[in-house]
């Protein structure tokens, strides 16, 4: 399953060279992560964000976000965002949510 490589570049020029981020392919995608937890990724054309519980009704109330539901299920505390949310400044607002999120959590 391939995934948006315009999407890859425009999050990797976003997040530079902040410290600790690194790539993984998974879940048919990509995945970018901040000290081995995964802040967002990226499904076909779709936005992969990792909010957290407490930010998540909020991020589901944007435009153009889903729950995330990869296997089935809803998870909480990560949503998808359609090209159309995250287009131009919106990419931005969503991977600096993601990473503040992240940046919470103790590293792997």
């Amino acid at each position: 399953m391939p995934y948006d490589e315009k999407l890859a570049d425009r999050i990797r020029a976003i997040v530079g060279d902040t410290p600790g981020v690194t790539e993984r392919k998974m879940f048919g995608g990509i995945a970018f992560m901040h000290r081995g937890n995964m802040f967002c990724g990226i499904v076909r054309e779709d936005l992969m964000a990792r909010v957290g519980p407490e930010a998540y009704e909020d991020a589901l109330s944007q435009p153009h976000a889903r729950p995330m539901d990869f296997t089935g299920r809803p998870m909480k505390g990560m949503v998808y965002v359609e090209a159309p949310g995250i287009k131009g400044q919106e990419l931005k607002a969503w991977v600096n949510r993601t990473l503040s999120f992240v940046e919470t959590l103790p590293p792997k």
